[in-house]
């Protein structure tokens, strides 16, 4: 590795984590101009130091020697959630008590890119979306910025107000949300420079939810399906995430898109009504075999790599090339102990990319994904639930899986 690339790994290190240049050299006992020195590429660091810088920003030497992966970027809907607890769901006309209510980050991009830093502080995450110029859009922002999530991506609008979503909690965890597209309603291909993205994996959601994108195209059937084709030629894989929404044509909408995609990362009704299918069965347990030809439909339709479906209780991955599938059951967390389940989902999805970006095999994906999801249970909001890659796999072994 040469010096001027290692001196960029500790320049984006240094910022990811909101240290100055005279802070670092604080640490190392060094003058700040050593280390702007690094980061300009005129020099190179003390092999002597590389334990202590390593340690200083929590990585392995090997990682601070060969630099960071490019990272994920996770595009979409941006929203401001209301999160508020309820006794139980009344009838029109009828009263319900809420005992709490707390402000939140929710949509795909906040949600999926928090929890993927969560997972891995050392992760490079880009968040690309659009917010209003307002309370809302301002709160979000510097909540990804805390976390250490890159916001260069979200463009702000001077027209519209940050997409909102009033969250109704039942302590089942079921929820229902009231919403307000805002500014997600504007976002669109042009607010995204894709020549100048800089990632591995490029994952946008909600298709449904993303009006400029679910727009029709003469060409490619959809928006959404000529903007992943753009970006798939740069060589970034590609990958969706779909909102529940029973008044949409989902195959209208979400086919066109299946051309274009390396993965998909849904759940069991999402997949199902692509081909007008019925994910459970009159007695209502889930019926894995339409679920298995659904997955098995979006593969032919063009779906690159994989195939994932998650449900409450189990979930699944086709691999596309090998035709073969696995599942797992969910974690067995007690009723008592959940607070909620906003974000799952999104959480679920932060374990696929997780995963994906490191290698893992299909089944240590979906395991691994279903635990970022049971992180989400502990946790009224959608990511402060979120625990460690190390923590969720202890919370694999704590409570194991549904029988």
């Amino acid at each position: 590795m040469g010096v001027e690339n290692i001196g960029k790994t500790i320049l984006k290190l240094r910022k990811k984590r909101g240290i100055t240049q005279a802070e670092l050299a604080d640490k190392l006992n060094i003058s700040d101009k050593t280390v702007s020195k690094w980061e300009n590429g005129q020099s190179y660091p003390d092999i002597l130091l590389l334990p202590q810088i390593a340690s200083i920003f929590g990585i392995t030497i090997d990682k601070l020697l060969l630099g960071e992966k490019k990272g994920i970027v996770v595009a979409g809907n941006i929203i401001a959630d209301v999160v508020k607890n309820i006794d139980c769901y009344p009838n029109c006309g009828m009263m319900s008590y809420v005992s709490d209510i707390k402000h939140a980050v929710g949509g795909c991009v906040p949600n999926t890119a928090i929890d993927l830093v969560k997972i891995d502080g050392a992760l490079n995450v880009s968040a690309v979306g659009k917010v209003g110029s307002d309370d809302n859009g301002r709160y979000i922002m510097s909540t990804l910025q805390k976390y250490g999530v890159n916001i260069d991506g979200i463009k702000f609008s001077d027209k519209t107000p940050t997409s909102f979503c009033d969250v109704m909690s039942l302590p089942s965890g079921e929820r229902t949300f009231f919403h307000k597209k805002g500014a997600n309603a504007e976002f669109s291909p042009d607010d995204i420079d894709i020549n100048s993205l800089d990632c591995n994996i490029f994952h946008i959601g909600y298709i449904l939810l993303l009006d400029e994108f679910d727009k029709d195209d003469n060409e490619y059937g959809t928006v959404m399906a000529g903007f992943l084709k753009k970006v798939q030629s740069k060589g970034i894989k590609t990958s969706i995430d779909v909102v529940s929404d029973s008044s949409a044509d989902y195959g209208k909408k979400i086919l066109p898109a299946l051309k274009f995609c390396n993965y998909i990362i849904i759940n069991e009704l999402e997949c199902c009504k692509i081909w007008g299918l019925d994910a459970y069965k009159e007695d209502g347990q889930l019926d894995k075999a339409y679920i298995k030809i659904a997955m098995k439909n979006a593969a032919d339709a063009g779906v690159k790599d994989k195939v994932i479906v998650h449900s409450k209780d189990i979930s699944f991955i086709l691999d596309v090339a090998q035709g073969t599938f696995s599942e797992v059951n969910s974690l067995n967390i007690p009723k008592d102990e959940i607070k909620g389940s906003v974000g799952a989902g999104d959480a679920f999805g932060a374990g696929c990319l997780y995963g994906l970006y490191n290698g893992y095999t299909d089944l240590q994906i979906i395991e691994f994904a279903s635990g970022a999801a049971a992180c989400s249970l502990f946790a009224a909001d959608s990511v402060s639930g979120m625990k460690t890659k190390d923590e969720i796999v202890d919370l694999i072994e704590k409570y194991g899986r549904l029988e």
